[in-house]
């Protein structure tokens, strides 16, 4: 049986349930969902980059570029601490809460992002998040080159 690790960094935001950031399986590292929230900060105290709320949780401001370096910021960080990299990166699953607003302008951040490295990679919409966030991703990466 191969051994599992579970991977926490303080470089990501924190999970916003009871599971690690990524776990280790033989070669192979599993992402768990990552946000684009500032690194360190939890689902009750979420601060997220190009997000502006008024007290009753409707947009004030909103940049999706914004967002959308945050959450590759955010993935790079969590791959760094589990002893990986963004160039090991093998499958991306990417959730959008509003494919017609946001398509566009993920696909052009992630063709910046992804130059060298290309990645399988499944865009899907979602109703929403479990945060006022408008991307998540999922990755899978390899552990050795």
């Amino acid at each position: 049986m191969q051994k599992e690790a579970h991977i926490s960094t303080d470089r990501a935001p924190k999970p916003v349930g009871l599971y690690p950031h990524a776990r280790k399986v033989g070669e192979l590292l599993f992402l768990s969902g990552v946000g684009p929230r500032v690194a360190g900060s939890g689902a009750n105290d979420a601060t997220v980059p190009g997000l502006e709320l008024d007290h009753n949780g409707n947009f004030l401001a909103f940049d999706f570029e914004a967002q959308c370096r945050s959450v590759f910021d955010n993935v790079k960080a969590v791959l760094e601490a589990s002893g990986s990299s963004w160039g090991q990166l093998v499958d991306v699953t990417v959730f959008l809460t509003d494919m017609k607003r946001d398509f566009k302008t993920y696909n052009r951040i992630y063709a910046e992002y992804f130059k060298e490295n290309q990645p399988c990679r499944t865009t899907v919409e979602i109703n929403s998040l479990p945060t006022p966030i408008a991307i998540e991703l999922k990755c899978i990466a390899t552990l050795k080159n």
